[in-house]
């Protein structure tokens, strides 16, 4: 029988094993960003979490990359898929899938680490290494659970599928042909009830959290040419129609100094918020001061664009916003060079919100350029481009899947979690939620300071120890929910009008089953 005191006390007990083997998977250099290089480390990565896989008795496999090979015809690394079955009733049993990946961002000590990024270094109750809180160190997280179980003689709760893949980092080539492929009929992700993805972070430092939202994005470039080559502007400064002067006139119609998006119609979408959804943001754990000094402006300006905590996080998350990102062509060195670039080409995304549709970003953005360009009487030429985009993600944090999490987390950490958003993009997860229909739950474990993809990449101690009690009661508590599987359930969705209706969305995902 599962008590969740004996498997604290199992946790707690397994630290040195734990900490010993995320330090294994860490000196793995499994980097994506150079395949040539560091594919074999991709592999090795895989086929040590295959074997760990393997040990505990779960059904493993190596699927083949569907995309195969990059763009640049360099070979694509598999993806991990794995299985464990309750050992009674495992048919009537609900099923949830753990997505995680176990590539990592480049790192070398001397891009500023204080150890070597890939010796895994404890130091005042953390653990310095790169991937040990993105995404290594929550990978192992669900491998641990399932191993206590084992270990304490007591069945899992629900049959639990694990999803790894090695090219997070760089786009997840592939990932999204396999989802579309395992959810139809019969395959991997047909028959999965919930899904959960712990690959993001707190919002502060003590307070855990849930994510049901997440921005999409919409990544343009403008570019201006005003001839074949670079010219000297001691010869032709003043004779010419400079790109570079058209390209800031473009850039600065975008969006003002106080992030306003000047773009027509970007905002008709936006939904305007509900009482409901304000009251969600007066709880939320969040300093403003804090926030300011995480991000080194305090220092410089001391001002953000929004001073109180609801606007701020409105703002980051809920909200679209533009940024600028830089300008290709130009003369960036240090020094003084007097050229006159022949062709510039800046930079610039939307984060979008649900809503938005990024065809008609696209549309609007292109429009907004091309009056401008045309009313500067400019003879150059300019050309708009969308680069890549993915859709915002908005789920319900009242679903069953959320609430499962969020009574694991109260009875780990003693009370409810904050509900947030995010202001970045995970697109794996529409994904997951558009082909199979299933629920999603961001369910974070790491904190807001861990460094991710930066220098210093640490796991706080308590977030490792903690984070394995939470999803193990997790899939407890997914265990205890009543109701046929929601997997089951292949009828048509509710239409817009019935999901108003007070408890549409609990009837299952988005359907008229019952829970």
């Amino acid at each position: 029988m599962f008590t969740s005191s004996s498997f604290f006390k199992h946790v707690d007990d397994s630290l040195p094993q734990y900490v010993s083997e995320l330090g294994e998977a860490v000196a793995i250099p499994s980097v994506s960003a150079d395949l040539p290089r560091y594919l074999p480390d991709i592999i090795e990565m895989m086929e040590w979490t295959k074997a760990y896989v393997e040990r505990l008795g779960g059904w493993v496999h190596l699927l083949p990359n569907p995309k195969g090979k990059d763009d640049n015809g360099h070979e694509l690394p598999p993806i991990l898929l794995a299985e464990f079955k309750t050992a009674e009733n495992a048919e009537q049993k609900k099923t949830v899938c753990c997505y995680a990946h176990l590539d990592v961002q480049p790192a070398a000590k001397e891009d500023g680490w204080d150890s070597d990024p890939f010796t895994l270094t404890e130091k005042d109750d953390k653990f310095y290494g790169r991937g040990s809180t993105d995404d290594k160190g929550p990978a192992l997280s669900w491998l641990w659970v399932i191993e206590a179980h084992r270990k304490l003689n007591v069945d899992l709760p629900v049959n639990i599928k694990l999803m790894f893949e090695g090219m997070e980092e760089s786009g997840s080539e592939g990932m999204f042909e396999a989802i579309q492929i395992l959810s139809k009929e019969g395959k991997f992700l047909n028959d999965v009830d919930f899904f959960c993805i712990s690959d993001n972070y707190w919002l502060g430092t003590n307070k855990p959290c849930l994510t049901y939202g997440l921005r999409g994005l919409s990544y343009f470039s403008v570019s201006v040419q005003c001839c074949e080559q670079d010219l000297h502007s001691g010869i032709f400064g003043g004779n010419v129609h400079e790109s570079m002067t058209d390209l800031v006139h473009l850039m600065s119609s975008l969006v003002d100094s106080s992030g306003k998006i000047l773009i027509p119609g970007i905002m008709d979408d936006v939904l305007a918020v509900t009482p409901e959804e304000e009251a969600l943001y007066d709880d939320i754990d969040f300093d403003c001061e804090a926030y300011k000094k995480e991000n080194k402006v305090t220092t410089v300006s001391n001002k953000m664009l929004y001073e109180n905590k609801k606007d701020l996080l409105m703002a980051r998350w809920r909200y679209p916003s533009l940024s600028l990102h830089g300008i290709e062509g130009a003369f960036a060195g240090p020094g003084a060079m007097t050229v006159i670039p022949a062709k510039v080409v800046g930079k610039f995304s939307l984060r979008l919100v649900p809503d938005q549709d990024a065809q008609r970003i696209e549309k609007q953005v292109t429009e907004h350029l091309k009056k401008v360009f045309k009313h500067l009487g400019s003879p150059n030429k300019m050309e708009v481009t969308m680069l890549h985009g993915a859709k915002a993600w908005l789920s319900d944090p009242k679903h069953p899947n959320f609430a499962a999490a969020s009574r694991a987390i109260e009875k780990v950490y003693g009370g409810l979690p904050d509900y947030t958003r995010e202001g970045g993009s995970i697109p794996i997860t529409t994904a997951f939620e558009e082909a199979t229909k299933m629920n999603v739950c961001l369910l974070p474990i790491g904190a807001c300071d861990d460094m991710a993809h930066s220098q210093n990449e640490k796991y706080n101690k308590r977030n490792l120890i903690n984070g394995v009690k939470v999803l193990g009661l997790y899939l407890h508590e997914l265990g205890n929910l009543k109701g046929p599987k929601p997997s089951d359930c292949r009828c048509v969705e509710l239409t817009e009008e019935e999901l108003m209706e007070p408890g549409a969305f609990l009837r299952g995902f988005k359907c008229k089953c019952v829970m």
